[in-house]
């Protein structure tokens, strides 16, 4: 019998796919854009870089800056009525007004 396999990019296709003309360079200024504390986010994975990539159940989430590790960011998201701590790198992240 085969071992099944539970790997965080399981059953995440279409979710981590990128549109037909979104598709090839990566902008550079999604690299460089900051942020500050307390401003509001949208997790929006880019699928060519898996550095600093969240789960992707927390896909298209809004949450708030609390703090910044490193490259990386410290966004508070409610999961389903937990308040939950992750990190991502800004690449990973769309700002909201």
């Amino acid at each position: 019998m085969a071992i099944r396999k539970y790997g965080s990019r399981r059953k995440s296709r279409s979710k981590l796919r990128k549109n037909i003309r979104a598709r090839g360079k990566i902008s550079i200024a999604r690299y460089l854009q900051q942020f500050k504390i307390g401003d509001r986010v949208l997790l929006d994975a880019e699928p060519a870089v898996q550095k600093g990539m969240y789960h992707p159940r927390y896909h298209s989430l809004t949450g708030i800056i609390v703090g910044k590790r490193g490259n990386g960011y410290q966004v508070r998201i409610n999961d389903n009525g937990n308040v939950k701590d992750i990190f991502v790198i800004a690449i990973h992240l769309r700002g909201i007004k």
